[in-house]
């Protein structure tokens, strides 16, 4: 009785968290979109800037070049450790990499959670109702990968874009 009680009281806390998950996921593609968008604008700066950033970098008096973040806090923070950079570095990548890992869990969440009713409805002989809990239990799923395979990408660039900044600040200091 106790053991049943404990299972019921866990079915109706998952399936009121199926709002907030579903509400998460939609914030989250509005994200993906966002960082997406800003992705390409500092790559298109990245590409523009190319050339001044070549210069800077042996440069006396270093300016900061749009498009190179790392780059941009060591000139302003030039006594700034390898560690600190390194940790502005990891800063600036994680919402970006969080939101590439918890994306499919939260579309994994929101696909376990309609499956009690789908299993139920199967039980009762309701065709329909197992239809509707499934579409929302594979679209939480797909939404959540979609997310997750937008986010991935420009978390990636992004990451090898830091290191070669890191890279290039750390053959300035080794000059001096």
């Amino acid at each position: 009785m106790f053991i049943q009680s404990i299972e019921q009281l866990m079915a109706q806390v998952s399936e009121l968290l199926m709002t907030p998950v579903i509400i998460a996921i939609v914030l989250l593609l509005f994200y993906a979109l966002y960082a997406l968008g800003r992705f390409f604008s500092q790559l298109l700066q990245r590409r523009q800037n190319a050339l001044l950033y070549a210069r800077q970098l042996g440069s006396e008096q270093p300016q900061g070049v749009s498009g190179y973040p790392v780059y941009n806090y060591f000139v302003q923070n030039p006594d700034a450790g390898q560690d600190e950079l390194e940790v502005f570095a990891l800063k600036k990548l994680e919402t970006l990499r969080i939101v590439t890992r918890i994306a499919p869990m939260l579309g994994l969440i929101a696909t376990m959670i309609p499956m009690g009713p789908a299993l139920q409805a199967l039980a009762d002989g309701n065709i329909q109702g197992i239809s509707e809990n499934l579409i929302i239990a594979f679209a939480a799923v797909i939404w959540g990968l979609v997310i997750s395979s937008i986010t991935f990408w420009p978390a990636s660039v992004k990451k090898r874009w830091c290191a070669n900044e890191l890279i290039e600040i750390s053959k300035l200091r080794n000059q001096d």
